[in-house]
């Protein structure tokens, strides 16, 4: 069996999320928005299109009212934009956070 080649990034994902859950309502809007953005980063620089894309609309929705609900719809996602495919698949992804945000 083929070891993940993404395991290093998505165990880097995943503590940095886990950080966000955990330090909960503690977190202004700008430390959500710096967070999410080094995962953008961190995605971008890996070549993960979806994960970056779904970073960089998390990020953007942690400055609007309502960033609390927000930043946990699209948490749950991640796994999804991990194994993401193609394009299509990453705008199903932002499409399935908007539709469940509305």
């Amino acid at each position: 069996m083929a070891a993940d080649p993404l395991k290093t990034i998505r165990k880097e994902v995943s503590l940095r999320l886990a950080e966000i859950r955990s330090a909960g309502p503690r977190l202004s809007p700008m430390d959500l928005y710096a967070r999410m953005d080094a995962i953008r980063q961190l995605a971008a620089a890996h070549g993960l299109a979806a994960l970056e894309g779904l970073a960089r609309n998390t990020a953007q929705r942690a400055l609007l009212p309502g960033h609390r609900v927000t930043m946990m719809s699209c948490i749950e996602h991640v796994e999804e934009a991990f194994d993401c495919q193609s394009d299509d698949h990453r705008t199903a992804i932002l499409a399935a956070v908007a539709v469940r945000l509305h």
